[in-house]
Formats: C-alpha cells, structure tokens, sequence
C-alpha cells in the first residue's frame, strides 16, 4: 500500500516537472519571456544543478534587459565553488551586452585559464565561445587544450570556425588532416567542404582547395590527395581531369577495380560529356580483366554512338552487336547484351520480330526470378512496340505477380496501366494505377498519379472518351518513335477539343517532342501556354520545371531559368521538382551547394 502511494506520488511529480519543463521552453519559443521566467525560476530552484534550466533562465533575464538580476544569478553560481568554467563566459557575455566589454574580457580570459588546470575543458569552453559567435575565443580554447593534451582533437570543431572566419586555407588544412589521421570519415569531411566549392572552376575556393591538394600530393604521395582531386573534378564538370586522377588511383592499387571509373563514366555519359565518357570508357574496355565488366564498357560506348541519332552508322552498330553476341554468346551474365540488341533492333531498326526472339531464347537459360523478370519486362516493351498487347500484357502480369512487393513487381504493373492506356481499357487502367498511388518509388507513384488523373479527368466531361482515345494513339505513337505522327494527333486534339481538361496534358506532350526533334522555341510556346493559361492545375509545376531547364540548359537564358525554379521553390513547395529546382536555382544564384 505504501509502495503504491509512493509510486503514485512520484508519477504525479514527474507529470507536473515535465508540464513546467514544456511550458519553458513553449513560451521561450513563442517570445514570452516574462511567463518563461517564472517557469525557469521554478525549475532552477527545483533543480539547481541543471544546467540547462540555468542557460532558460539567464537567456530570459537577458532578453527582458534584467542583466543585473543575470548577474546576480551567475555570481550566486560562482561562489557556490561546484560551477563548471562556462558560467565566466556567460558572465561575460552578460557584461558584453551591456557594453561593459572590459569586464567581458576578464571573464573570457577566466573561463580559458581554465584549460590551464584540466584541458578536458577545452570542448565545453570551446564551444560555449562558439554558442556566442565569440570565434577567435573558441580557437584559443581548442588549441590550447590540445597543445596541453596532444591526445585531444578538436581539428573538426576548428575547421567549422575557419570556415566561419572565412579562412577557408586554414579550414581545408585541418580537414584535410582529420581525413589523413582517420579522425574523420571522407564523406564527412567532403559534404562539408561542398559548402565552400561551386561547379566554376575559377572560384577562389576551388582554386585555394586544387593548390592545397597538388601541395600536398607532392609532398605525400597518398592516393587520398588523387581522390579528393577527383572529386573537386566531377563538381567542376571537369572528367578528364578526374579521369586522370581516377587512372594514377587504378594503377597505384594493385588494379582491383575498375569501379570508380565506371562511376566516372557513367557520370560523364549522364551530363552529356560524351567525349569524355568516350574516353573513360575505352580505357576500361582496354585493362579491364573481367569479360563482363568489358562488355558493360562495349555497351556504354554503342549507347555513346546510338546519341548522334545518325541514321547511317546503324549498320555499323547492327555489325557491332552481332560481333559481340558471337563472343559472349547467350549467358546468364550477360542477358544485357541481348536486351541492348533486342532494344536496338526494335526502337532504331523497327525489327521487333528479331528482337522477341532473341529474347525467347534468352528465357530458356536457366535464370534466377530477378532475370527473368528483367527479360520479360524488356520482352514486354517490344511487343508494346509491336502493338501485340495482350501478349506483353500476359509478360507484365507475370512479373507483377512474381515480385509483387519489389520496385521491379511496382513497375510491372505501371507497364500494365500504361498498356491497357494504350489499348483503350482505361477501366482497368485505372484499377491498377490506384494500387501504385502508394508505391514505394517515388517516380513509379507519381507517374502513376499523373496517368491516372489523365484519365478520370477525362473521362468525366466526354463520355465517348474521344480526345482520350486520340491522347492515348499520340503517346504510343511517342513511344514507337513517330514524333512527327504523334504531334499531328495532338495538333487534332488541340484544334477539335479546345476548352476540354486534356488541353494542357496535350501541350505538354507536344511540347516534349518538340524537345526531342530540338525544336526548342515551339517547346517553349507550348510550356508557356500551360503556365499562362493551366497554372492551378496538375501539370503546372511540371511545365515550370520544363520551362526552367529548358532555359538553363539549351536556350542560355539563366536569368528566365531562375525565374520558374523560383517559382516551383514558393507555389509548388510539393512538388515531386522543389528538391531539384531549389539545387539549381541556388547554383545559378552563385550559392555553394551542400
């Protein structure tokens, strides 16, 4: 009985602490000061040896100007004989606010003295100095300590301030050091200095870090300095340069692995460095030991040919695939090679038929779940292609049920909607693309959103689902690579369905493949006319976001490329585009990019 009279007492206790403790710091957030005082007393008196209920406290006598009653408090903690060092740099700080800045210095200069008696006071100090931007005051404290205790590191706490200071020399020196030492892990010590570079190569900061890094190459020849050269490179855009690094790193590690080059040229390939990626990729062709890894190497550099969209080299690339299939053969390992042909023989040479049967024989080879999966999905596309749906439907059903909880499973059935969309079943359609709503792909989930409202949307107004029907014939006819045939369609649609929803989803197609035949300025119109005239409706981030890289990258119009990422940044804050659009309007503003 009297336990449970105890136990009771004590919960009735902690509620009432925890309900102060909230209301504090509530009312400290809210600006009320005066009510967060009187919760703050009430904790400190409770607790006195909290040092956080102490900090509330000052900081509200110190926003209500009471600096004498600050005072008294923290002189009260002093003669108690048991307070930490930091209480003379909140003294101080208390005299620094007052303009008292003589009595603030004696203070400062109390609370580094001491590290003197124990540096292991060093961090505190340090970083209450830094609390209240009192920078030069930190760095004392950190170094201090560290001289008296060489084994104490605070390289990290130091680095931060240089930067601060602007002192990005000193900044990069101590970084660079907790990397040398295994103080700090690489990736730490990188996103960090993303603050400070930018992709222009003329920065002064990414010239002070290239200087730090070839001097201390030259001095200590690590494979570190190589790549953290090279990472500075790709941020600079710069891949034969890194390229370069990327090979002294090869050839010093005993030439294990060709990944970080691989890295590198799929990053080239990405950003349209395609000399680059050319070149990076030849080499991995050339040293590479592993007959996959060649391959790999082989069918980044046909992807680099297939970009010059020359109708001519075809042959050429038709003669390279079938060398490749006479030397690789049909493999487990190398089902990529037989899906590149597949996807070129029916998307650059309109062979569908030749393409289904390599990819038949392929499924006789004895795969595990994930492959087949992987050849079905391709063996879908081409019947797509081909317009033989139900028989691609039939391969897509299969691995939907087969990876049901897998992305590969989620993107079966989208292929499944987005069949039955081209076949006129938007019923069923729609039936699986409320499923993918909630998928676990963020891209799969909103493709399958923008799909299905398209085809609710206009299925409301226009019972016979005419423009629907017409829309659907345009998108296959995007997906066989007819793009002249598909913006006819969608010329129809906008012409003889004006006023109707399917209008800006019709201008914004077009506007794509206008786009893709680099027609750039009848793209721009066409995203124009959606944010001018569509702006509240779903396609309205996508046509900013369209209109912004458009400007960015092809038309060099960064001024107007700004303008719509802003946008998306304030009007779209939920966009699946705000990550993007903030990264790229940042660092056409000229911000460094963490």
């Amino acid at each position: 009985m009297k336990l449970g009279f105890f136990i009771t007492l004590s919960l009735g206790f902690f509620t009432c602490w925890s309900q102060e403790d909230f209301l504090a710091k509530q009312y400290f957030n809210d600006g009320d000061f005066k009510k967060a005082e009187v919760f703050y007393k009430n904790l400190t008196d409770k607790n006195p040896r909290r040092s956080d209920y102490a900090e509330g406290l000052i900081a509200c006598y110190q926003q209500l100007e009471k600096y004498t009653e600050a005072q008294d408090f923290l002189l009260e903690k002093l003669n108690t004989g048991t307070s930490y060092p930091t209480i003379y740099i909140e003294l101080g700080y208390n005299y620094q606010l007052q303009k008292e800045n003589d009595k603030a210095i004696e203070n400062y200069e109390k609370a580094l003295a001491k590290i003197e008696e124990n540096p292991n006071y060093g961090y505190g100090i340090g970083f209450r100095f830094q609390r209240y931007i009192l920078l030069d005051y930190a760095l004392r404290a950190y170094e201090r300590a560290m001289e008296l205790n060489p084994k104490l590191d605070y390289n990290f706490q130091m680095a931060r301030i240089y930067g601060e200071q602007g002192n990005v020399e000193k900044m990069y020196d101590s970084y660079l050091e907790l990397i040398k030492k295994g103080k700090a892990s690489q990736t730490n010590v990188l996103r960090n200095l993303d603050n400070f570079i930018s992709s222009d190569p003329e920065n002064p900061n990414n010239i002070s870090l290239k200087k730090t890094l070839l001097l201390k190459a030259q001095n200590d020849p690590d494979l570190l300095w190589n790549e953290i050269l090279s990472w500075l490179f790709v941020k600079q855009e710069q891949y034969l340069s890194a390229f370069n690094q990327e090979k002294a790193i090869y050839k010093r590690s005993d030439e294990s692995s060709l990944s970080r080059l691989i890295s590198l040229g799929d990053m080239a390939f990405d950003e349209n460095a395609l000399e680059d990626a050319t070149a990076i990729y030849t080499y991995i062709d050339k040293n590479a030991n592993d007959p996959v890894v060649r391959l790999n190497a082989k069918l980044s550099l046909i992807d680099i040919k297939l970009k010059e969209d020359d109708p001519k080299i075809l042959d050429n690339i038709n003669q390279e695939f079938e060398a490749l299939i006479k030397e690789y053969g049909f493999e487990n390992q190398t089902l990529q090679l037989q899906i590149a042909f597949a996807n070129f023989l029916t998307f650059k040479k309109n062979e569908a038929e030749k393409a289904v049967q390599i990819l038949k024989k392929c499924l006789e080879l004895p795969l595990d779940r994930y492959s087949v999966a992987y050849v079905k999905l391709a063996l879908g596309d081409i019947l797509v292609f081909d317009q033989k749906f139900n028989q691609a439907l039939i391969y897509f059903s299969q691995v939907q049920k087969s990876l049901k909880n897998d992305v590969l499973g989620q993107n079966a059935r989208f292929k499944v909607a987005q069949t039955s969309f081209y076949k006129g079943d938007f019923d069923w359609a729609l039936t699986q693309l409320k499923v993918l709503r909630s998928s676990t792909s963020q891209l799969i989930a909103n493709d399958a959103m923008q799909l299905s409202l398209l085809i609710s949307d206009n299925s409301l107004e226009d019972s016979t689902q005419t423009a629907l029907k017409k829309y659907a014939k345009a998108d296959l006819l995007s997906y066989q690579q007819n793009t002249r045939e598909a913006i006819e369609v969608l010329n129809d649609i906008l012409e003889n369905h004006k006023g109707e929803k399917i209008e800006d989803e019709a201008l914004m197609k077009q506007g794509e493949l206008y786009e893709s035949l680099k027609e750039y300025k009848a793209a721009e119109l066409n995203y124009l006319k959606v944010v001018s005239f569509y702006e509240n409706d779903i396609l309205a981030d996508d046509a900013h976001f369209a209109l912004a890289e458009l400007y960015r990258n092809i038309l060099n119009e960064p001024s107007k490329a700004m303008e719509y990422y802003e946008k998306i940044i304030y009007n779209f804050q939920d966009s699946y585009y705000f990550p993007e659009s903030r990264k790229n309007f940042r660092t056409l503003r000229g911000d460094a990019i963490n």
